[in-house]
């Protein structure tokens, strides 16, 4: 059988170097590769092609944010048809709240946690990729399903339910502002697919853009 592969990363070589590069010494980006490089691209590019149809628009001719939602997460600025920015960075663990990493994080935070509890780098890995995001703030759930049947009895689970959606209006504001104008928002992924609770927290507080929510597409 054939067998292909696909980079997800591929579909942000179109971003410009402001938005890639990290303002840390130069040499990092040189000799050591640290760089923005993004995720969850084959999705982002799927759903950019067919929100343009279902605008009626060629792709070139949109700007959109895609969102990407499951249990990893991550939102991408497309404009004129292809990615300009991404939440997600070098790693999956940058960029909006999920299942168990953190999203955005300062990384003072990492080399303080590390020094007062003495972990080494593996320690901190995986605390920053499997105990972290809805797991961390609700000790108990990744879910999100989990978390929204639980949320009016345990305030650690609404609590994780307003920082996810704070962080995904935070991302949605700037890639407004890096586009200029936006076509669309489109969501995906197993909840932004899924759980129309979700698009609508995330866009209420948006109305004020002129945000609507199409419920027949």
């Amino acid at each position: 059988a054939t067998q292909v592969a696909v980079f997800d990363t591929a579909f942000y070589n179109t971003m410009p170097d402001y938005a890639y590069r990290y303002a840390v010494p130069a040499a990092w980006y040189r000799e050591l590769g640290v760089r923005k490089y993004g995720f969850h691209g084959t999705s982002h590019l799927y759903v950019s092609k067919r929100a343009a149809a279902i605008l009626g628009k060629p792709a070139k001719d949109c700007n959109l944010i895609t969102l990407h939602i499951g249990s990893g997460a991550s939102a991408a600025a497309i404009k004129n048809g292809v990615a300009v920015d991404t939440s997600l960075g070098m790693t999956p663990v940058a960029g909006l709240v999920m299942g168990t990493r953190p999203g955005d994080l300062d990384s003072g935070i990492v080399l303080y946690v590390m020094q007062r509890l003495g972990l080494t780098p593996e320690q901190m890995q995986k605390h920053l990729n499997k105990d972290s995001g809805l797991l961390g703030i609700t000790e108990c759930f990744a879910d999100r399903r989990d978390v929204e049947a639980n949320k009016e009895t345990k305030p650690e689970c609404k609590l994780a339910i307003e920082m996810e959606a704070h962080s995904v209006r935070k991302y949605i504001g700037a890639f407004l502002a890096e586009l200029g104008h936006v076509d669309a928002i489109v969501f995906t992924g197993g909840i932004g697919e899924n759980n129309p609770q979700y698009r609508d927290r995330v866009c209420d507080k948006l109305k004020f853009l002129g945000v609507e929510i199409n419920y027949d597409e």
